[in-house]
This record gives C-alpha cells, structure tokens and sequence, in this order.
C-alpha cells in the first residue's frame, strides 16, 4: 500500500491550510474511499493504459523527481499534478478517476456541475473555492467531470455582466489550480474547448480511446459473469458479441447486457424452458442501441454550447 500522494508532494499536508480561506458560508463536499481498483477493473487501450501509468508515475515518484534530482529548482509548481482524461463517452473517463485515487491510497472528491452551479451571482466561484479546499483539508483527489464547462476558452469580448461572471468562475478556478497542492483530475468529451492557459497547467493529457477487439473482448468476458445461465459455448458468445460491436465503448457493452438479460427471460417465458443466454439475444441487444444511436437526435458540442453551458452553471439565464 502506498503512502498518502499527497504526503508525498507535500510533507506538511497535515498542517492546517493557510492558502484557502473561504467566506461563509461555505458548501461542504464529501469525500469517499475508491470503488474500483486499477488492475481487476479497469480495461483500457495500450496506449491509453501507458499515458495513464506515466501520469501516475509523476505522482509516485515525485520525490525522486523534484527533491532527489532537483527538478524543483526549475519547476516549483510541480507540487501539484492536474490529468486531463479526454476522449469519447463511455470509455472509462470516471471509473479511471476513481481507479487513480484507489491505487494513491487517497480518497476521491467527485465533482458534478450541478454542485457547483449557483443562482446567486459570484456564488459558483466561491464554489470552486470550497471545493479545493475541501479537497486540501481532506486530503483527497479532486475529480471534476464534464469539465470542459469550467475550462471552456474565456469571453475575449465582454459585453455584459453574465460574460464577466463566466470569465470570473474561470480565472478562479486557475487561481486555485496554481495554489493547490495535491492531485486534481478533470474529464470531459470536448477537450478541443479548453482555454489555452488551462491547457498550460495540465500536467498529463490522457487519451480515452474505444476499445478495440481485444479490448472488447475482455470487456464481454468480464460482463459474462459466472452466474448467468448460458445456451451456447461461452467463448463462442464472447466472439460473436466481440465482432458485432464494433464501435462500442465501454458502457454500451454494459448496456446491451442489460439489455440481452431481459431478452433470455422473456424467451425461456414463451418457451417455458430455462432462461439462457444465447448469441441471439446479445445480437437483437446491439442491434437496439443502433437504432437508437441512429434515431435519437445526437447534436455536436461547441464553444458556444460550452459557454452556454457555463453560463446556466453560474444561475444567469435570463
């Protein structure tokens, strides 16, 4: 088990803070302990799998790097380390978060936009303040998802009180980026939003990428639990299932099990036989999300919609 990451980059993290004084009254946020662990759960892309062990390396070793080798005399806001996990929806962006915190022996902050969103004017930036001081306190990893909400580019032109509220949520949030002193991790589908001086105080870019076969494969044979009853050759369902999903993330194979689940019941009903899972039933599943993938209205994501977006996070929609 590996020591606290944050005593690591800072041996005083005990002290009490003194770089975060939040007004009151402050938001409180909750820590937990991780739910999953990096090897048995986490099924991920060569290459995505190596910029991930890099990022985390930078942690592990940070006192190798920056005291041992005095890479702190030209890098002093090393103490921190902010990941950047990008990439489609469903590929394993939060469960590798959470993954992280588990294998640092931290506990994890998850940060949704709605906990930060406030009615009141000024309120979301004291929000983001409360958070990462919280997160300090703690002594946790801070998890931000859908952040290109928060790190979208700033209003170069500024023509009303909502644009200088939407600038001010973010330049507070670089403020506490280059004040916090622990391991902060953002998510997003949109990284191609982010202003440029966030990009600058990332310290690792993580590609999440779709599976590819042998992903997939590993990903059907983890969902084929030993308890479910099967009509066929387990192996045989894993490659038929493996080659028909193509273009599959992560979740949507979760999703057609739950979907080809109830498919195997409500055969065996019609058939009075026992339940069993067959290939069929996978098929007709992945078959469904298809369609709905071609039927349901899917809009693309722009900088517009992002300061949009930021701007219902802030309460000011008129």
């Amino acid at each position: 088990m590996l020591p606290s990451a944050l005593t690591l980059i800072n041996p005083r993290i005990q002290l009490s803070m003194t770089t975060h004084t939040a007004l009151e009254p402050v938001p409180s946020f909750s820590c937990r302990e991780a739910r999953f662990k990096l090897d048995d759960d986490l099924i991920l892309p060569a290459n995505t799998r190596l910029e991930f062990e890099e990022s985390l390396a930078k942690i592990r070793f940070h006192r190798t790097i920056y005291l041992d080798w005095g890479f702190g005399a030209v890098d002093p806001m090393g103490r921190s380390t902010i990941l950047n996990f990008y990439g489609p929806p469903g590929t394993g962006k939060t469960m590798a978060a959470d993954a992280l915190a588990g294998v640092l022996n931290l506990p994890i902050i998850e940060i949704s936009i709605a906990e930060l969103e406030s009615k009141f004017m000024g309120e979301t930036a004291r929000n983001i303040q409360a958070a990462f001081a919280s997160a300090y306190e703690a002594g946790a990893l801070l998890f931000f998802d859908e952040a290109d909400t928060l790190l979208g580019k700033r209003l170069s032109s500024v023509t009303q009180g909502i644009d200088n509220e939407v600038n001010s949520m973010r330049s507070t949030l670089l403020i506490e980026l280059e004040r916090f002193e622990g391991v902060v991790v953002f998510a997003t589908n949109f990284a191609r939003n982010y202003d440029e001086a966030f990009l600058g105080r990332i310290t690792h870019h993580v590609s999440f990428q779709l599976p590819d076969i042998d992903g997939r494969r590993q990903l059907w044979a983890r969902m084929l639990v030993s308890g479910i009853p099967l009509g066929e050759a387990r192996d045989a369902i894993i490659e038929e299932a493996t080659t028909l999903s193509d273009g599959f993330s992560g979740r949507d194979i979760r999703n057609a099990m739950r979907l080809a689940l109830p498919k195997a019941i409500l055969a065996a009903q019609h058939t009075r036989h026992a339940a069993q899972l067959t290939s069929t039933h996978i098929a007709s599943a992945i078959a469904q999300i298809l369609n709905a993938r071609a039927n349901v209205a899917s809009g693309g994501h722009t900088l517009a919609a992002s300061t949009q977006a930021a701007t219902r996070l802030l309460g000011l929609n008129s």
